[in-house]
């Protein structure tokens, strides 16, 4: 798989294992009614958290309108980092690096249209800092993807 075949792969299995993670916490697991799972106390919880704006729930408004603002910035970065990669692709690690970016934020994007505000779930803390937010494999996915087109930017061939 290569350029954009192998961003697109990388999107999608991404995007699927969001959706999947989400689907079996928030609903088998019944979580967006139970609001609180301990797992591994401190480390790992899961505890509901419906994230109406971007990352801590900054811009957070239950307005529809700021709903579909989101999402269609959400979708401007993703047609961009298309463009970006077909333009100036990077070597392999920064394809997938898009590619996780891509399906990250079309997984959020899927939230919004379907339940109006993201679905976060996991909560981590460790060594007495208590964390109060909650994140998803998406919000994973795009952090780690955003770095990766950082550290890996441009025509670098096989990095």
């Amino acid at each position: 798989m290569q350029g954009i075949g192998l961003v697109g792969g990388t999107a999608l299995a991404i995007f699927i294992i969001d959706q999947l993670t989400k689907i079996w916490v928030v609903h088998v697991m019944d979580l967006a009614t139970r609001l609180s799972i301990d797992v591994l106390p401190p480390f790992l919880n899961f505890r509901m958290a419906w994230n109406y704006g971007v990352n801590f729930g900054l811009l957070a408004g239950e307005a529809p309108a700021t709903r579909w603002i989101l999402i269609s910035v959400a979708i401007g970065i993703v047609l961009f980092v298309l463009v970006w990669m077909r333009r100036d692709p990077p070597g392999t690690t920064g394809l997938i690096a898009a590619g996780m970016l891509i399906g990250g934020a079309i997984g959020n994007v899927v939230d919004r249209v379907l339940y109006g505000a993201v679905a976060d779930f996991l909560n981590m803390s460790c060594c007495g800092f208590d964390n109060p937010f909650a994140f998803n494999v998406a919000d994973i996915a795009i952090f780690v993807g955003a770095l990766g087109l950082v550290v890996f930017p441009g025509n670098k061939k096989g990095a």
